[in-house]
């Protein structure tokens, strides 16, 4: 079992298997990447890393992009995992583009569950936000992600001021309709900039609302994150990534970028340990066990160093 030197169990591997992708978001944050390398591991590079990974306790893999459908050797990759012991939760986060082609086929390989990034119901302010006309591909994968069992199929809302904040209510009802839970997220950036400034908002006061209509709560391991269910057994869960100590102080991930590096956390990149390079080289399994074992010595709360850390 990993644990890192304030006490975090890492159970959760989080790996980008491109930086590839067919939209253009403007708020994308890149899974941290912020000088991505296109060199892509092999589906037997990816599998002999969650492979490690499975042997030191980590169970939980998800795989994101850019947009990891893009990969026209995903269903391998996520065969491959699905076979590792150990790995009881495989996941991904898509923007659907391709979802419609591709659900059965991921499920029958082994993924157990799917985000869906879907911040708008109007198709135009969906062309605006992420540059392609795909609104209608991307509902169609959503509604064959949950006919292909996909479950739970979750939709990930970016709140974004001037833009979707008045469209939580919709938001709530599709996913109802659509047996879906609705994650809702607060746009933030390591660093205040002017497209920061101009689209985050503060989501308290929704949350606030969502709390007053629900009929449950649950905090979640994962972050300490709320998840709350309302009367109609609709499930609306808030994620809000910074600002917010108890984010870090239960994070049990670890990253893998693109490019074969281990990242302790997404809102660093002076800590990255190299995996692939070492894997390309001929090392051994122990050596590579030893790289996770240093990783997770580098892992610090993003608060830490800003002495806003909650011990």
């Amino acid at each position: 079992m990993l644990r890192d030197s304030f006490g975090r169990i890492i159970k959760n591997i989080r790996i980008s298997v491109t930086q590839r992708c067919n939209f253009r978001c403007f708020y994308c944050h890149r899974e941290g990447e912020e000088n991505p390398s296109y060199c892509e591991m092999l589906p037997e590079e990816i599998e002999r890393i969650v492979r490690v990974a499975a042997s030191l306790g980590i169970n939980e893999v998800k795989l994101t992009g850019g947009e990891p459908l893009l990969r026209d050797d995903i269903v391998e990759i996520v065969d491959r995992i699905s076979r590792i012991p150990g790995i009881n939760d495989i996941s991904m986060t898509t923007n659907g583009f391709f979802l419609e082609d591709y659900a059965d086929d991921l499920k029958r390989a082994g993924l157990m569950r799917v985000n869906v990034s879907l911040d708008t119901l109007d198709p135009e302010k969906f062309k605006m936000i992420t540059g392609v006309d795909g609104h209608e591909s991307v509902i169609r994968g959503i509604i064959k992600a949950v006919n292909a069992n996909l479950k739970p199929v979750k939709v990930n809302m970016v709140i974004l001021r001037g833009i979707n904040e008045d469209e939580v209510s919709s938001m709530i009802t599709f996913a109802r309709d659509n047996n879906l839970i609705l994650q809702i997220i607060e746009f933030e950036r390591p660093r205040i900039d002017a497209v920061y400034q101009r689209y985050h908002i503060d989501i308290a006061d929704i949350e606030d609302k969502i709390k007053k209509r629900a009929v449950k709560t649950t905090v979640r391991s994962m972050h300490h994150r709320r998840k709350y269910t309302l009367d109609d057994h609709t499930e609306v869960e808030f994620v809000r990534p910074m600002h917010n100590t108890d984010f870090c102080l239960h994070c049990s991930r670890i990253r893998l970028t693109s490019d074969g590096k281990l990242k302790p956390c997404l809102f660093k990149n002076d800590n990255l340990i190299d995996v692939l390079g070492p894997i390309r080289r001929g090392v051994d399994d122990n050596y590579l066990k030893d790289l996770f074992i240093e990783a997770v010595k580098r892992r610090r709360p993003y608060f830490y160093n800003n002495n806003l850390y909650l011990s």
